[in-house]
């Protein structure tokens, strides 16, 4: 889960053993690896409840026994395919404590742990498995797919402690897409927290993240305004994504919110009646706007392997409407004839791109709520609809259309500093992924899946560790849901305590740590260009520091500039001191231990304090700018005397 991250477990030579074992101490013989006996009487009902996983598993058929994992465990792997997922495994238990295993080859022996891939296995599909635990604990997939979300169900296991009950499962997926959705444009996101999000989506066997995202753009660094990412920035999360078989789906919202793109280029921007250009507005009328939009593609291309391109395609009118710009209504009729509607053009964008995208290779996704049926030119068949908002064309419709549909519900949606899911409600409704804005479907026919969305709204309403608190419970209900029955356990209550039984992903990093303490600080950049000031540092509760001038009483703030979405982004905006304010989100900094000093990155912004030639405090991105170095020398009240 995201809630509750852990840093990587230091350990020792021994694997950590469990109160558990005290129970065999009497025992003339343990074998630490292996089948612990059981008398008739201890053999288990057939009716007894499956192990706790999250999702949790589709089936269970209890055997006598259990198998022990134990300090002579290894991982036995007899292909190219069954090794990967073995070696990634053997990462993933070190990394959650249970100590360094071998990968070898077989033949097995008792307290291994067998993985297979297995092709001829196909009533397993691409991502099932079967799960067997007796004297040994095998794991098969019919794909590496399969073998690897096997891997995840036995570390929740072990989260719970080294003796897994004997049994067999066969666990398969409902759903093909079980997703996150993130908007990681305009107001940045930290790679940290990207990464340990697709972590606890592969823990949950969720396996597709959707980012919006921007990267620098090499080809027009006219739009490289903050908030993008850079190119190894991206191919570090891909590579973790396939590594962990979450595939990253990228978005450039188009031809609506082209803002980050195309607020430099007012060639490309649609012009309304009073002559004013439209920012956020792509005029799909002008062949160089098309072809500006290919020329992302392309770039994508480059850094995002995935077949799908998400073109977003929502709301291009938002605010405003067709009427405004009669040169739309000409360019449709002059291309679809004199029946023809503004929305054709609009449509006619889209096509044009699923058309493109398809000869690159690549399958299309849209959002829902252009297709209000009131164009007359069809959206190509094919091109996945991802519906979040209820509009005259529903969900059956679009299937009946061949349109494969996902469903991202609004009451699916976590708005930063605003409206958040009701898990609980939707838990105790058994909220399943048929259940779409205005309309429920009676099957599963056409429907690909479902996820949770997560978008900026309120920049500034939440830090992005408030965030992953407030969606740890969201993404656990989505994992459910779009794996297995929506109401595993009779109460949410007690599918909150399977969550937290699971424990969280290996690997994942602890984002809330702050490596400074409490205290008064003498804070100087090590240019020596600001002199030095006293400041007293006080961590928040969501794992940051608020920076207080002691002689004034005012925090270290950035707030100048163009605001966006309520957050000023634009690099070389000043950092000044403000009255302080505990709930200003502005006014927390991330401290990072550098080498002689420490980094302050705004916890909002994700740009870091730096210090201009004159001694003025300014915030830029990391690679526009080799960030500023500060010292914090700790003050004492008395000499000699620590507080």
């Amino acid at each position: 889960m995201l809630t509750d991250m852990v840093t990587e477990s230091r350990i020792p030579p021994a694997r950590r053993r469990r109160p558990y074992l005290a129970a065999l101490a009497g025992a003339a013989l343990v074998l630490l690896a292996g089948t612990v006996p059981v008398s008739a009487a201890d053999t288990p009902d057939p009716a007894r409840t499956a192990p706790r996983t999250l999702p949790a598993l589709t089936d269970w058929t209890p055997a006598a026994g259990t198998y022990l994992y134990g300090d002579h465990a290894r991982l036995v792997a007899d292909d190219a395919a069954s090794r990967r997922v073995a070696r990634t495994l053997a990462g993933d238990l070190r990394a959650a404590g249970h100590g360094t295993v071998p990968v070898t080859g077989g033949p097995a022996r008792t307290g291994d742990i067998v993985v297979d891939v297995a092709p001829g296995r196909r009533q397993l599909g691409s991502e099932g498995y079967e799960l067997r635990a007796g004297r040994r604990l095998e794991i098969t997939g019919a794909a590496e797919a399969g073998a690897f979300y096997g891997t995840r169900t036995l570390l929740q296991l072990l989260a719970q402690g080294d003796a897994i009950p004997a049994g067999r499962t066969v666990d398969v997926p409902h759903y093909k897409e079980r997703g996150v959705g993130v908007c990681a444009c305009y107001v940045h996101l930290s790679t940290d927290w990207l990464e340990n999000l697709v972590r606890d989506m592969s823990y949950r066997r969720l396996n597709q993240l959707l980012l919006e995202v921007k990267v620098r753009s090499d080809r027009h660094p006219e739009a490289n305004t903050w908030g993008y990412y850079t190119r190894s920035e991206i191919r570090r999360l891909v590579a973790l994504g396939e590594k962990y078989h979450v595939t990253i789906v990228p978005e450039i919202n188009s031809p609506g919110h082209m803002d980050p793109w195309i607020e430099n280029r007012p060639d490309l921007q649609l012009v309304d009646t009073d002559g004013a250009a439209q920012p956020a507005r792509l005029d799909v009328t002008d062949p160089a706007a098309f072809t500006y939009y290919k020329s992302l593609i392309d770039e994508y291309a480059e850094v995002f392997p995935s077949t799908w391109w998400h073109m977003g395609a929502d709301e291009y009118m938002l605010g405003s409407d067709f009427a405004k710009y009669p040169q739309v209504l000409e360019y449709a009729r002059a291309r679809y004839g004199a029946q023809a509607t503004p929305q054709d053009a609009f449509i006619d964008f889209v096509n044009r791109v699923e058309a493109y995208a398809r000869s690159k290779g690549k399958r299309l996704r849209i959002w829902n709520d252009g297709l209000t049926g009131a164009n007359t030119v069809p959206v190509t068949p094919g091109t996945t609809v991802e519906h979040w908002l209820d509009v005259d064309v529903k969900p059956s419709t679009l299937i009946d259309e061949g349109h494969p549909v996902m469903n991202a519900a609004y009451s699916l949606y976590l708005v930063r500093g605003g409206f958040h899911t009701d898990t609980r409600t939707l838990y105790d409704e058994q909220w399943d992924p048929r259940s779409f804005e205005g309309e429920k479907l009676a099957s599963d026919r056409g429907i690909t899946g479902a996820k949770i969305s997560l978008w900026p709204d309120n920049g500034r309403g939440e830090t992005e560790n408030e965030v992953a608190r407030a969606t740890a419970p969201a993404l656990d209900h989505i994992a459910q849901v779009t794996w297995g029955a929506a109401h595993p356990d009779a109460t949410y209550d007690a599918f909150t305590a399977r969550a937290a039984a699971t424990g969280s992903a290996p690997g994942v990093r602890d984002l809330t740590r702050v490596p400074v303490a409490d205290g008064t600080y003498t804070l100087a950049d090590r240019t020596g260009r600001t002199g030095e000031r006293t400041v007293e540092i006080t961590r928040t509760a969501d794992g940051y520091a608020t920076v207080a001038d002691t002689a004034s009483g005012a925090c270290l703030e950035t707030r100048s500039g163009k605001l966006t979405l309520n957050v000023p982004l634009q690099p070389g905006s000043a950092a000044t001191w403000e009255t302080c304010d505990p709930k200003n989100t502005l006014q927390r900094w991330q401290p990072a231990a550098a080498r002689g000093g420490y980094t302050l990155t705004n916890a909002i912004t994700r740009m870091t304090l730096d210090a201009t030639a004159d001694g003025a405090l300014v915030q830029y991105p990391p690679d526009q700018r080799t960030p500023t170095t500060w010292t914090l020398t700790r003050s004492w009240p008395v000499a000699g005397v620590r507080r």
